[in-house]
């Protein structure tokens, strides 16, 4: 009897384990055929599939898509196509299956967009067979042979688009105006690198949704309509540099408060730098570098927005001297003052207000005096550009400094400063250009930690 309880045990557990793989069977089968029921298998109606296979070949036609893909396309889909289910809003069951994002042009390995041929076009189904489209992105397709947009562009496009991107597309070409539809719920709109040309649209400011518009190196002319902009209260980028935008630029730019990055750079701009940028509190990166902004200084505006990380305004002859605003800018990294006109000594406060300070360009100005000692004590700083200037003394820069910086440090074109005796005179470098190409851009909330860092275990070793 007592060897016959070890069994008995042995027994009950293993028809305690049979019940229960039983109930997480039947229970999985349940859920199965809940999905099932709740997501049914829904196929891509024909002819948006036969867009679909339109719209790649004219992107690539040395790639048999319809070989490779001849099922269902949402059902298995080649990379950048992705199917999204719409859902009848009464009962939430689904009722149909459509295109909803597009991503055309190969960016990297782990991106793998259809690739475009050199002898892309632009098939025009791609702005009739899509209404569910949420996301276009074309990506170098159109570089060689040149490619004209419709004109117009169907009413019925982009109703429900939320991101629109065409990025380096020189061959691209056609009005800025027929990009901008009635896009209601668009939040992106970047069109960079393209051909596009024509004067902004001011119904541009009835995209009252968009939180990024990025126009840069384009052919755009004109002025900024006042109404093209002051409506778009999402706004947190708007970059229209590297195109022959010209006038004023509207001082309603102030009413995009909550703006993060503003770019008008390599524009034609003229006046006065519009006061209503001091509005924009929340601003972190301001360039309006190379413009023809007037002889009004350096705006005093400046020292109101705290959160600046950083200023360029290279290029601009505003010229009188540098201002005392930089107590109250301690955020920022970089600063882009060259070719500007400037006169009058460097303030110290530049460096002794700017402990996280990265790149300084001051070059090409008629500053004179001595260059403050606090420069020399500039823990973070990788970049300082004081050529051609009128500079005198002894530079405040101890060997270390230099042996960090480099050939960074830039002070050859002042004849009356000496570099000290126990370094060689820096290297003579390029002016520094405020192009985007080569912008240093370290923001302190990344950099301080980090040498923080690195000095605890420096210390400790």
């Amino acid at each position: 009897m007592a060897s016959s309880r070890p069994n008995l045990s042995l027994l009950l557990l293993l028809l305690l384990f049979l019940f229960t793989a039983t109930a997480i069977t039947t229970s999985q089968q349940n859920e199965d055929d809940d999905d099932s029921s709740s997501s049914p298998q829904l196929a891509l109606d024909p002819s948006e599939q036969e867009a679909v296979y339109r719209v790649l070949d004219s992107v690539n036609s040395a790639i048999s898509w319809r070989t490779i893909f001849p099922d269902d396309l949402c059902a298995s889909p080649p990379d950048g196509v992705v199917c999204d289910y719409l859902y009848a809003s009464q009962n939430g069951v689904a009722t149909s299956v459509h295109v909803t994002e597009l991503h055309l042009g190969f960016v990297s390995d782990y991106t793998q967009n259809p690739p475009c041929s050199s002898n892309s076009t632009l098939d025009p189904l791609l702005f009739t067979s899509f209404k569910h489209l949420r996301k276009l992105f074309v990506y170098k397709c159109f570089t060689v042979a040149r490619v004209s947009l419709p004109d117009p562009i169907p009413e019925g496009f982009g109703s429900v688009l939320e991101e629109l991107v065409f990025i380096e597309n020189p061959s691209l070409v056609g009005e800025i105006g027929a990009m901008i539809g009635n896009f209601t719920k668009l939040r992106r709109l970047v069109l960079t690198g393209n051909g596009f040309h024509g004067s902004l649209p001011g119904r541009i400011g009835d995209l009252v949704s968009l939180e990024e518009v990025t126009l840069s190196r384009n052919r755009l002319s004109g002025g900024v309509p006042t109404n093209a902009t002051s409506r778009l209260k999402n706004l947190k980028v708007l970059d229209f540099s590297h195109n022959f935008l010209n006038g004023n630029a509207p001082d309603s730019i102030g009413d995009l408060t909550e703006l993060l990055k503003l770019d008008l750079s390599f524009n034609e701009f003229t006046g006065e730098i519009p006061s209503g940028v001091g509005k924009l509190k929340k601003l972190i990166f301001l360039d309006l570098s190379y413009n023809r902004f007037g002889n009004f200084g350096v705006p005093l505006f400046l020292a109101e927005m705290p959160r600046l990380r950083e200023i360029h305004l290279s290029g601009n002859k505003l010229g009188g001297a540098i201002p005392e605003i930089w107590k109250n800018l301690k955020g920022l990294s970089g600063i882009g003052f060259s070719r500007m006109g400037l006169q009058g000594n460097i303030p110290a406060s530049m460096a002794s207000s700017l402990k996280n300070l990265c790149f300084i360009a001051l070059d090409n100005n008629n500053l004179d005096g001595e260059i403050p000692e606090e420069f020399g004590r500039l823990g973070f700083v990788r970049e300082i550009n004081l050529e051609n200037n009128n500079l005198i003394g002894k530079a405040p820069f101890a060997d270390g400094f230099r042996d960090r910086v480099g050939r960074k440090l830039k002070l050859s074109g002042n004849p009356s400063l000496h570099y000290g005796k126990s370094s060689d005179p820096p290297v003579p470098g390029p002016a520094l250009s405020s192009s985007a190409a080569t912008r240093v851009l370290v923001l302190p909330l990344v950099s301080f930690p980090v040498a923080l860092l690195a000095l605890y275990i420096s210390m400790k070793q």
